[in-house]
């Protein structure tokens, strides 16, 4: 029986591989990390190379920060695998890209499917994350059991792109309610009001969110170690922005959203949690959110 292989051991391919070494799948591993791979040799992971990877799966997962890359790797892949190998992307690419991707691997007689995930680094640990996944049917149930593994959820959306659309869609909605957040506890402190009070005061209320009780609390306590770093989101949402033109969509609130992450990485804060689009409007209104 081929072995199944997981390339990425980043903030949240890691965990994703941890849990599924945890459940005895038997994972090859390949991350330009030393300390990551070793993290999971120590859980009974082998160390691989990207062609080893090729040669001994049936199965390749891949974590990886951009679209440019998942196609190096693929294409490397490619290059050593058997047909009939599964190649299921993690990673927030574009539409395009996870087509392109789907056209390699069926020139190779393999099979591909885009399923990037929501949740962050806390559901990569707990194994919460929801799955978004453009691809057949087919290929989408062979890979249930891995999703279950991994996530609290597995949506078909599709057919391959689809996992993709959505996902920006959802950083749409999630990094615009980041930086809502942010306005709103910048203009509570400068009012006078605790901000930590206010956040307790209106969680419960309709304007109660995951993203609320997930980004207040490290906005309040200056807890900005990257569980979504500000790079890879400012990636997706340019990505949101470019696709949008493309298809003549106005996008006006993603369109300032971006300036405004544009602005962060200006400031050198793109290695920082997404929780830290904060400083943009603690920025512009002279005041920090904290609660004293």
């Amino acid at each position: 029986m081929k072995k199944v292989g997981f390339i990425g051991l980043g903030i949240m391919g890691k965990p994703m591989a941890v849990n599924l070494s945890k459940a005895d799948v038997d994972l090859l591993v390949n991350d330009l990390n030393k300390d990551a791979v070793s993290e999971l040799e120590k859980l009974g992971a082998t160390s691989s190379s990207v062609k080893e990877v090729g040669k001994q799966c049936g199965v390749i997962f891949t974590m990886l920060p951009n679209g440019e890359i998942v196609n190096d790797v693929l294409n490397e892949a490619l290059n050593h695998v058997d047909a009939g190998t599964i190649f299921c992307d993690m990673s927030s690419i574009t539409t395009i890209e996870a087509e392109n991707n789907y056209e390699n691997c069926k020139r190779s007689n393999c099979e591909y499917i885009d399923a990037p995930v929501s949740g962050g680094e806390p559901g990569a640990i707990d194994g919460s994350l929801a799955f978004m996944v453009g691809g057949s049917e087919q290929v989408f149930e062979s890979l249930k059991y891995y999703f279950d593994i991994m996530g609290g959820s597995a949506i078909l959306v599709g057919e391959v792109g689809s996992g993709s659309v959505t996902k920006l869609a959802n950083q749409i909605i999630v990094n615009n309610n980041i930086a809502v957040v942010s306005e709103v506890l910048v203009f509570a402190k400068k009012a006078g009001a605790d901000p930590n009070k206010v956040y307790e005061a209106i969680r419960g209320g309709l304007a109660g969110s995951t993203v609320l009780d997930a980004k207040a609390p490290k906005m309040i306590n200056r807890d900005f170690a990257p569980g979504g770093k500000i790079s890879i989101n400012h990636k997706d949402i340019k990505n949101v922005v470019n696709t949008a033109h493309e298809m003549d969509v106005p996008v006006p609130y993603t369109a300032q959203l971006f300036e405004i992450l544009q602005s962060l990485k200006v400031d050198n804060q793109l290695d920082k949690d997404h929780s830290a689009i904060v400083h943009h409007f603690e920025k512009l209104a002279d005041t920090v959110v904290d609660p004293n």
